[in-house]
């Protein structure tokens, strides 16, 4: 195992799997960071934790590292001891 992010891309069981439960996943965290019909900024911390859920899936719990202090800028977890920053988008498609 070569511990590159590409490798997610590259195992099309996975890329299937993401497909068809990455959106359900995503709408699951907006529906529990709604209030009022508006999204909170919350919903960023709960879709992180599903990517993270994710590389853990792929590459296994002792080569993602969650334990990130929060003075660690841009880094959301390390995969292989390399520091990997999460960032998704809320909008309409």
């Amino acid at each position: 195992m070569s511990g590159s992010l590409i490798e997610i891309f590259e195992d099309e069981k996975l890329v299937t799997k993401i497909k068809s439960r990455l959106p359900y996943l995503f709408q699951l965290a907006e529906l529990e960071s709604s209030r009022g019909g508006k999204i909170g900024m919350e919903v960023g911390s709960v879709r992180e934790r599903i990517i993270v859920a994710l590389l853990i899936y792929k590459f296994g719990e002792t080569n993602v590292k969650t334990e990130i202090p929060i003075t660690e800028p841009d880094v959301d977890a390390k995969l292989f001891e390399k520091p990997v920053s999460i960032k998704t988008i809320t909008g309409r498609v």
